[in-house]
């Protein structure tokens, strides 16, 4: 009989995803609420959805057996509340809650992996002077204590620079400080972290070096790596520009990576779920610096492990919340090399025109191993896009599988060359 799989914030394009795993006949995917529900419009209802998908499990008529979800907060925040109610296997809250609230999360890290951890100060940006408790010097890192996607991080380089972060911050963080603290109301919160509320940012200092995302799971305990992925920007800019795997990093460099994921990861006490930490490596003082811990696989590296590996990663996904140890296949895919890269425009415009369907399709049939995502419509004003960076617009999501890197760049640029993108100063 079918397993019943509930995902909180299913989407067409994971679900192509979720239906690629291996055994995928084997089970029944559920959906808890789609994309546009529980991250559209930049808001984000934890309330709303948590009630929303209590009743929608009640109503079930049939075995609940597996909740799981691949979306950052609030998906990430309410799944283990979910599998607590309803007894499937899953994270505990607390555990949870140390990934996506920054401070509690460099405080842990400090415990545990303090050779990896930068420096940090807690900031409270509706004092009178915010910048009196920061205990770093220029330049630093300033964001909220639960963000995603970059969201209200910024660059600071000097005291204008944080005056004006701060208005901004001022302005737009009320979005995300309510519900991150109504998440919070169901975590037992130590004494020194309880008054780091989601109207908070943490300063921390600057990181650098090669960028890479370490992706793993708990089982019973157990901490293991599967897989490291490079992350790459845009040169001379902070805007991310492509995922690629397999790394190209050197394997001692890779072993320190994962002795250090499973170290934090066993800290903190997750389990029963995948997980993946952001890093960065300076190979010229040989430091590796602890960006960020996410408790969740990462999406958009589904494709990434299917084209080298042979499978998506949402397969561990699903295998851990149905309380199995994963059984993930290594290099059986079709390519050597594989990314997604993320095309960006670095000025504010109005979409004029975007690919049509048919030359979306055209392009992945003349570049094999390609899949596009096109992420705006026409007539949309890019700076009233959610989820943005600070300095530029994702326009579109392009995988590709490749048998060396050097063909994988050439296939993008074709790809880049062949997308007709069309923007203008006013609205349509």
């Amino acid at each position: 009989m079918a397993k019943n799989v509930f995902v909180l914030g299913i989407d067409d394009f994971n679900l192509e995803q979720l239906e690629a795993i291996r055994n995928a006949d084997r089970y029944r995917f559920q959906a808890l609420f789609g994309f546009d529900e529980v991250k559209g419009g930049g808001r984000y209802p934890f309330d709303e959805l948590l009630a929303g998908a209590q009743e929608r499990l009640n109503r079930f008529d049939g075995p609940i057996d597996a909740i799981c979800g691949y979306w950052d907060f609030p998906v990430t925040s309410i799944v283990p509340i979910l599998c607590r109610q309803y007894g499937t296997p899953g994270p505990s809250v607390e555990s949870v809650a140390k990934c996506e609230h920054k401070y509690w999360s460099r405080r842990e890290q400090a415990k545990a992996v303090p050779e990896l951890a930068p420096r940090y100060s807690a900031v409270n940006p509706f004092v009178d002077d915010p910048l009196a408790g920061v205990e770093l010097d220029f330049p630093f890192w300033l964001k909220p204590v639960k963000g995603t996607d970059s969201l209200l991080g910024f660059k600071i380089r000097h005291e204008r620079d944080f005056r004006n972060a701060i208005d901004i911050i001022r302005e737009n963080i009320g979005h995300i400080t309510g519900p991150f603290d109504r998440f919070l109301s169901h975590v037992q919160l130590p004494e020194d972290i309880a008054h780091v509320d989601g109207s908070y940012c943490i300063a921390e200092e600057l990181m650098s070096g090669r960028q890479c995302t370490v992706s793993g799971y708990v089982h019973r305990g157990e901490v293991t790596v599967y897989g490291v992925v490079d992350s790459v920007n845009y040169p001379k800019s902070s805007s991310f520009f492509r995922y690629q795997y397999p790394s190209h990093l050197p394997k001692r460099v890779k072993e320190r990576l994962a002795a250090g994921s499973k170290r934090i990861m066993e800290h903190i006490g997750y389990d029963q779920a995948a997980f993946n930490i952001e890093y960065f490596y300076d190979e010229r003082h040989d430091r590796i610096s602890l960006l960020e811990i996410n408790p969740r696989i990462s999406q958009s590296h589904g494709h990434l492990y299917q084209q080298v590996d042979g499978s998506p990663n949402h397969q561990i996904m699903v295998e851990l919340a149905l309380g199995r140890r994963p059984e993930f296949p290594y290099r059986e895919g079709g390519y050597g090399v594989a990314a997604e890269f993320h095309l960006r425009r670095f000025e504010d415009a109005v979409v004029t025109r975007i690919p049509s369907g048919e030359e979306v399709r055209e392009i992945e049939q003349n570049i094999p191993g390609t899949i596009i995502d096109i992420k705006v419509d026409r007539c949309t004003h890019l700076s009233e896009m959610i989820e943005q960076d600070s300095y530029s617009f994702d326009i579109a999501h392009v995988f590709m599988g490749a048998r060396d890197q050097h063909q994988l760049l050439e296939n993008y640029r074709r790809c880049v060359d062949s997308l007709r993108f069309e923007f203008a100063d006013q609205d349509c």
